[in-house]
Parts: C-alpha cells; structure tokens; sequence
C-alpha cells in the first residue's frame, strides 16, 4: 500500500503550467495526503496569466509576485526555488510537489531527494528528461487536464481534443521497451523463489528506482496496466486482497 504522507507542499510555476491542469493535480496529490502549502508564482501584473485568477480562489493557492527584473532572466525560478530551500530546513514537510515544465528546477529537487523526501512532479510533454528522471514520480498534466468546458471557443476545443491523453493498447505497451524492462526487473528483484511477486512490492520497487506513473499510458492504477500489457500470470488472494504476478517466461 502507498504511504500516505502528511503535509504536501506544492509549487507552481504559472509560466510554465496551463490553468487547466491544476485540479488534476490537486486531485493527485490529495491520493498521498493533504497539500496544506500551496504557492503559485508568476508576474501576476501580465495578461497571459489571467486566466489563473480564478483557479487560486477555488484552490485556497497563495499567489506569489514576482516581477521580471530583466529581459530573458526568470526571477519567478530563482524565487520558488529559495523558498522551496527555505521550507525544506524551517517546515516538517514530508513531500515536495513541483508542478513546471523547466529543467531549472532539476538541482532543487535532487536537493531536496538528498534529505530523503519524496518528490512529485508535474509537467507537460516538452518537460527535459532530467527534471522527469529527478522526480521521485512525474506525471504529464496533459494526463490531467479537466474537461474542456462548454463555452470555448472551438479552436481551443479542437487543440485540446488532439492534445487529450488515450489510453495506450496492450500492443503499443508491449512496443515501450523501457516499460517492459522496468517491470520485468521489479517483478525479478521482488520475486519469491517460485517466480511470484506481490504487486505492492513490485509497485515499491518501481517508485524508488524511477519517475513512473501509470498516468501516463492512460491508466490510473498498476494493476490496470499489469492487466493490459499481458507480459504476466496474475494471481488474486481473496483472503488478503492482494494481487501476485510472474513473468510469463518464468521456467522453474
């Protein structure tokens, strides 16, 4: 089972993450705990943020000002970055949650893994691998955009729509050699002497050595994806509610 965690601190960088993706990531976090420090950071003085106004009231977000004190120099990073610095040594916060698309936050995350806490990260497709790698899970907020509502205009329908997240076939699963090899090896290093692993444990296993979430193949749960990709046996407990299962290539 997932530790819950207990107090959640989040930063969001408004230049870089849409409006649209806030309620799903909120909505994720709430699964780990409750995300009682919420700071968005932007130069709320620009037009192009507008549209977040609404989502930091109905989101109790604190917005942090930040002007740009010089062409091509985001003040807003360095910002969130100290502040992220100052709660990691003055607050008891047992996990960090980064919602940005900039590979600049890579050092404060590893910073903040250093002193063992976790760290979730949200980030649209373009985000650089080395911010996804940092992160203890990273999710593409594409995977978490609400629904398109009603009165948008249709060009912003239609964007949306090609940019929705479809679940991905047990065949193009298969096809993600780096997924196989990551679940291949879980299920190998937790596995009983007969070739059996508790999902739980594979699941564990996963978060520690990397940023996966099954968000993003279309999937709220591993278990879904176990089940679609087809690569395992499965075994269900009905006693214990637990599910076990084992390369289909295990020969003992």
């Amino acid at each position: 089972m997932t530790k819950k965690e207990d107090h959640i601190a989040l930063f969001i960088d408004c230049d870089n993450i849409s409006h649209k993706a806030i309620e799903g990531i909120i909505n994720e976090l709430s699964k780990y705990g409750v995300v009682n420090i919420r700071q968005a950071y932007g130069n709320w003085t620009k037009e192009n943020l507008k549209n977040w106004e609404e989502k930091l009231l109905e989101f109790a977000i604190k917005p942090i000002q930040q002007f740009d004190y010089s062409r091509n120099k985001n003040a807003t990073d360095i910002l969130m970055t100290i502040d992220a610095i100052d709660l990691l040594h003055t607050k008891d916060i047992d996990a960090f949650a980064f919602a940005t698309s900039d590979s600049d936050f890579t050092p404060v995350v590893m910073r903040v893994q250093a002193e063992g806490i976790k760290v979730f990260g949200f980030g649209e497709k373009k985000t650089p691998k080395p911010f996804i790698a940092a992160c203890s899970q990273f999710i593409f907020t594409e995977n978490l955009m609400e629904s398109v509502e009603e009165n948008e205009p249709k060009a912003e329908i239609a964007e949306e729509t090609t940019n929705a997240p479809r679940r991905k076939s047990g065949r193009q699963l298969r096809q993600d050699h780096w997924l196989v090899n990551l679940l291949r090896t879980a299920v190998e290093q937790t596995a009983d002497d007969y070739g059996w692993a508790n999902l739980a444990d594979v699941g564990q296993y996963i978060n520690n050595k990397s940023s996966f979430s099954p968000l993003n193949y279309g999937y709220k749960k591993l278990s879904q994806l176990i089940r679609e990709i087809d690569l395992f046996d499965i075994a269900y407990d009905e006693v214990s509610k637990q599910m076990s299962i084992r390369d289909k290539r295990y020969a003992p």
